[in-house]
């Protein structure tokens, strides 16, 4: 019996992902569906190895690479991945199998096959995991630590770890540091939230990136939302939908 093992952190997307799976593959057994980093390590640690891991590759609490960095394993690992063309020659170069969301049918069927076709070669293969580690090394997403900012005719180099926040007001993005200096900025806060580590930056809605180490304090907000207290005064509060208040209060605890 095929064991497999899920980590996703969209339920949704685990259960679509199961289903898929036990259609191509009846009889295999889903072991568990895990949703973070912590959750995994935890897992892995405490259960037997299974025969083969789908894994996302970004999770709420982190990126997966972190998990197999810190347990290793010889099941071979397909990815479920967004990444870009380069990640993805990443992982064709080092014969480690991806699948693109949302997930076909007839890909994932693929990626089984050469799973059956390669899981000799897995297990307990030096240069396998060699492979696996130049992979996680390639993929770690370089963010910015410094960005450029405008004042008066001066384009200044700033720390993004000076940062307090981001904010956006009529067409315009001002960087506010942690000792109250305002700065415009020529990216859109999409753009930022791409550029800036997801461990330290928080997109709190659409007026605002929030960095935590700028966070005094939350506070219960009407309608099961929250607002937000900075070190520093904000142009306006800092409110989290209800939508995303359980994310952001766990990213506040666990990043």
């Amino acid at each position: 019996m095929l064991t497999i093992l899920i980590i996703e952190d969209e339920i949704k997307a685990a259960r679509e992902l199961q289903k898929l799976l036990e259609e191509l593959q009846p009889g295999c057994h889903i072991i568990a569906i895990l949703q973070s980093v912590e959750e995994a390590i935890h897992w892995l640690k405490n259960n037997s190895v299974p025969d083969l891991i789908f894994s996302d590759i970004q999770l709420a609490d982190g990126l997966c690479f972190d998990i197999f960095k810190t347990v290793r394993l010889h099941s071979p690992i397909i990815f479920c991945t967004a990444f870009d063309e380069y990640a993805i020659r990443a992982f064709e170069t080092n014969s480690i199998d991806y699948l693109l969301k949302p997930i076909d049918k007839v890909k994932l069927g693929k990626s089984l096959d050469k799973y059956d076709s390669l899981k000799q070669i897995y297990r307990g293969n030096k240069e396998y995991e060699a492979k696996l580690e130049a992979l996680f090394s390639q993929l770690k997403k370089p963010y910015k630590t410094s960005l450029l900012v405008h004042f008066k005719e001066k384009i200044i180099p700033l720390k993004t770890e000076e940062i307090a926040f981001f904010h956006y007001t009529n067409g315009i993005v001002h960087v506010l540091t942690q000792r109250n200096q305002q700065h415009v900025i020529n990216y859109t806060l999409d753009e930022l939230e791409a550029m800036v580590d997801p461990q330290m930056f928080y997109r709190a809605n659409r007026q605002f990136i929030i960095n935590r180490n700028a966070i005094s304090n939350a506070e219960h907000y009407f309608a099961r939302k929250l607002t937000v207290k900075l070190h520093i005064p904000t142009p306006e509060p800092i409110v989290i939908s209800k939508a995303k208040a359980s994310d952001f209060l766990h990213w506040l605890e666990h990043s």
